[in-house]
């Protein structure tokens, strides 16, 4: 086995796994994703059966479209740019609404290589909104544009797999 098969066949374990937790509870998660423009949505739908359990997502990789498309407070984007805990709160809160699921998860960042609304490449928040509330996860990724968003694609599930269980 190379070094490279070592993670996909642990990621593909970690999407089964969410995947079985959301059929097995009949739930259903959507997501809107800004920093990491539809990996989220792509990984959970590598597992045959996804469709029984993964409602949609929205690319809203345009600041314009998070409010637009998502439901993010346009003053919220104005005041606090979007990269923000809130925005990330927001977006998930709006997925979940938008699409008519049981979950919502909600991901902005700063891949880089440069910063954005004065915050450094790696900063990372994730949102999560389920029937209970939202909780919000802030990560500081480090390395190239490809690994920060693969990174916190693999974080929003790792993080929303221990929220389901």
């Amino acid at each position: 086995m190379t070094e490279r098969a070592e993670p996909d066949a642990e990621r593909r374990r970690l999407v089964a796994d969410v995947v079985e937790l959301l059929r097995s509870s009949g739930s259903t998660v959507a997501t809107a994703e800004s920093l990491t423009a539809g990996l989220v949505s792509a990984m959970l739908t590598e597992v045959g059966g996804a469709s029984s359990a993964v409602r949609g997502g929205l690319v809203v990789y345009a600041t314009d479209l998070k409010s637009g498309l998502a439901g993010v407070d346009p003053e919220l984007l104005a005041a606090r740019g979007a990269v923000d805990r809130q925005v990330a709160e927001q977006l998930a809160q709006g997925a979940r609404w938008r699409c008519g699921a049981d979950w919502g998860i909600g991901l902005t960042g700063v891949a880089g290589p440069a910063s954005q609304d004065g915050k450094p490449p790696g900063t990372v928040y994730l949102g999560f909104a389920g029937p209970d509330g939202s909780v919000v996860r802030a990560l500081r990724l480090t390395g190239g544009r490809q690994e920060i968003r693969h990174a916190a694609a693999v974080a929003a599930l790792e993080h929303f797999e221990a929220l389901l269980r």
